[in-house]
């Protein structure tokens, strides 16, 4: 008896718990409001500007590190983070919601990669290509865009990288983004599906999976996962691939949950608008460059890359390209630690461009906060 009301005592009441939470609420509730009011401040002191004007990418990254450095949990980075870019989020529409462009339709990737980054307080574009998308920001219809760059398991969206040769934008972020491929239909079994239709990309990434377990089933290349997903959605036989958004926007059922080949695989994706930015404080640049057109064609890598040695400058990624200018020749994409503007990288892009016949920094953005 005497331990039972030990242990009784031990155990904390379920009211005066709701109650303390009930408290907490109100304080989060009033804090979140008095943060809302600063940002309101902020935006009167800044004038009549349109969202964009307000909206501050770098200063949002040192924020999130911020709160990662406090967390103690019991809550997980993650959800600390996503917690914060909402209220972000929400704050700064207060102004005017971010207009941003992204490769659509709904239900892709590219869309949960957009509220990841930006928060879900935005006004989401959707176009059907990565050339709208920049075309879009370029015309000053939306403030930013974001594109695919790069899959873990696939490589670099070449497109992308393509654009930036002509394009005047900036790369103005990065979102890494674990990509969880699912089956996804109308259909109860596995045994009732005749096709699936899904992104190249997609279909590619869970090639291993649909070979063991459905061999016989025709695959069919789509422009998008959204679009695999319509087509599961109205026509009978068909299943799809993708994440969780496209079975909800399409009224899908999860057949089968990570049916991609790498546990691991992650889509990075590029934030672009008009603007360099300035330092964050933990930064990551790309440059892109190519030797003057006298350059002997075997030593031409070496001396691009001879600055970077010069000044002990970390190289993350490089890709080459088609100049367009003429066969064979070839431009350079460099992904550097650090920002432009910021020695001692600025000091090696100083003597990088001394020797290039083309050059441009794409971006000096804060890199993925996670």
């Amino acid at each position: 008896m005497a331990k039972a009301a030990k242990d009784k005592a031990a155990t904390p009441d379920l009211a005066e718990m709701r109650k303390r939470i009930d408290e907490v609420d109100r304080q989060i509730q009033s804090l979140i409001n008095e943060r809302a009011r600063y940002a309101q401040q902020v935006g009167i002191s800044k004038g009549a500007l349109a969202a964009v004007d307000y909206y501050r990418p770098e200063r949002e990254a040192e924020v999130l590190r911020a709160v990662l450095e406090r967390n103690e949990g019991p809550l997980r980075n993650e959800e600390m983070l996503r917690l914060f870019r909402e209220i972000m989020s929400a704050c700064l529409a207060q102004q005017e919601p971010l207009k941003i462009a992204y490769l659509g339709p709904e239900g892709t990737f590219t869309q949960t990669a957009v509220y990841r980054h930006f928060g879900h307080s935005v006004r989401g574009l959707p176009f059907s290509s990565i050339d709208e998308v920049f075309q879009e920001v370029e015309s000053g219809a939306a403030d930013f865009g974001v594109v695919p760059i790069e899959n873990s398991t696939e490589g670099t969206v070449n497109h992308t990288l393509d654009l930036f040769l002509t394009s005047p934008l900036k790369i103005g972020g990065e979102i890494e983004l674990r990509i969880e491929q699912n089956l996804i239909g109308m259909m109860a079994s596995l045994e009732k599906i005749e096709r699936i239709c899904a992104h190249e990309q997609s279909l590619a990434q869970c090639r291993g999976w649909l070979r063991e377990y459905l061999p016989h089933v025709d695959l069919v290349g789509v422009s998008s996962n959204a679009s695999g997903a319509r087509r599961a959605r109205d026509e009978s036989g068909t299943a799809a691939i993708g994440g969780e958004a496209a079975a909800e926007v399409y009224g899908l059922r999860v057949l089968v949950n990570n049916i991609e080949d790498r546990s691991d695989n992650s889509t990075r994706f590029l934030v672009v608008g008009r603007e360099l930015l300035s330092a964050s404080g933990d930064d990551k640049t790309t440059v892109l460059a190519s030797t003057s057109d006298t350059a002997d064609g075997a030593g031409i890598l070496h001396a691009l890359l001879q600055p970077f040695a010069n000044f002990g400058i970390n190289m993350t990624r490089i890709e080459s390209r088609p100049s367009r200018r003429k066969n064979w020749d070839y431009v350079f994409f460099f992904d550097l630690d650090g920002h432009a503007a910021e020695a001692p990288l600025a000091d090696a892009l100083k003597e990088l461009e001394e020797i290039s016949s083309l050059y441009r920094v794409l971006g000096a953005y804060p890199k993925a906060v996670k």
